[in-house]
């Protein structure tokens, strides 16, 4: 069996690494010629919406995935026409546009933050006219770990806020006073069988996520995965998904989903039972899903920009490093670490030494 991935980089090389013990093939569609994952799979060197190539991948691939959400839309469908595609290219195209994205959450009842789109700096100055300050303008396409935002903070800096989109459609959101940033990973099979991790507390900084915790039991869990049913149900979605929320006093709000695997499910890989990168191998194949239990106390640390010395992360009790085989570069995340313990004295005090070393060579 021979999976194509749209996208080479670190994702799609931990859902090859995770596929090898299924005896499954990795097919990989990506323009760079050293994208992370070609070295566990065919690559197929070009850009996105290279015809050729996108034919090659339908005849060679018994099913397609992607790593990423900015993948096009129309690749996607066209892939769709040839060969299985999963997640469905409507999720795809949702999940690429932040207007349609917020719009679609309030189809299906999921509470959001105050938004409005903006056009032109006409459009921003009338919105913050409701929305007040803070508020947060963002790209409605292509923006990703803090890219493509401003954070507004009063009418003078809109003219200039306005000017740095650079003319691109956007949406402008009013400002959320969360106490924690959470999401939850689910993955559903053509079948409908679906199976629900334990929520992830995130931390992030400059908009790229740094710490991702494990929180078993948590007593938001229902709500989450109530909305996740409700998003799954509607895209008629297959294979690993990723929903992000705020939660404000016992509320959740929710900010975006991925249709993919997810950076704050990296601790699955040591810390579940089954990995996010296994069960979305499974659920695109349509075969039984694995336990998502967490094993033990499981988090994930992130290193941005560097990498340390792997010796002195190798070095900290229940560490585990994984490498994403790329260059140095401000604000790249590079690798993660995962750590996995019994006793929450062990895994806290070995997380806080990740997080102690990641913050040691993050130049971002």
């Amino acid at each position: 069996m021979k999976v194509g991935i749209l996208g080479g980089g670190q994702l799609a090389r931990m859902i090859a690494l995770a596929g090898y013990p299924l005896g499954l093939e990795f097919i990989v569609l990506d323009p760079s010629e050293i994208a992370g994952a070609t070295a566990l799979s065919e690559h197929l060197c070009g850009q996105y919406d290279d015809q050729q190539l996108l034919a090659e991948l339908a005849d060679k691939a018994d099913v397609v995935t992607y790593e990423f959400e900015n993948v096009p839309a129309d690749v996607a469908k066209f892939l769709a026409e040839h060969t299985r595609v999963y997640p469905a290219p409507n999720a795809l195209a949702v999940a690429q546009d932040r207007l349609h994205e917020k719009n679609f959450f309030h189809q299906l009842h999921i509470a959001t933050a105050d938004y409005a789109s903006v056009s032109s700096l006409e459009d921003l100055q009338q919105a913050m006219e409701h929305l007040g300050y803070p508020a947060i303008l963002k790209s409605r396409r292509m923006g990703y770990d803090g890219k493509g935002q401003v954070v507004l903070k009063s009418s003078e800096q809109l003219a200039e806020a306005w000017d740095s989109m650079q003319g691109v459609a956007s949406i402008v959101e009013g400002f959320v006073p969360f106490q924690r940033e959470v999401s939850i990973i689910a993955a559903r099979r053509p079948s409908g069988e679906v199976v629900f991790y334990p929520l992830s507390e995130n931390t992030h900084d400059k908009g790229i996520l740094r710490v991702a915790e494990c929180c078993v039991d948590d007593p938001l869990q229902q709500k989450a995965e109530a909305y996740v049913i409700r998003l799954l149900e509607a895209l008629d979605y297959v294979g690993i998904i990723a929903l992000e929320l705020f939660e404000i006093d016992g509320k959740l709000l929710a900010n975006e989903f991925a249709p993919r695997v997810h950076n704050s499910g990296h601790w699955t890989i040591e810390g579940a039972e089954t990995s996010q990168f296994e069960n979305h191998l499974r659920a695109i194949l349509d075969l039984p899903l694995g336990s998502t239990n967490a094993r033990g106390h499981t988090g994930m640390v992130n290193f941005i920009g560097n990498l340390p010395v792997s010796e002195s992360t190798l070095s900290i009790s229940n560490a585990h490093l994984h490498l994403y085989d790329k260059s140095a570069r401000k604000g790249r995340k590079v690798a993660h670490a995962t750590v996995r313990a019994d006793s929450v004295e062990d895994y806290s005090q070995s997380l806080q030494e990740l997080v102690r070393l990641a913050e040691a060579t993050d130049d971002s």
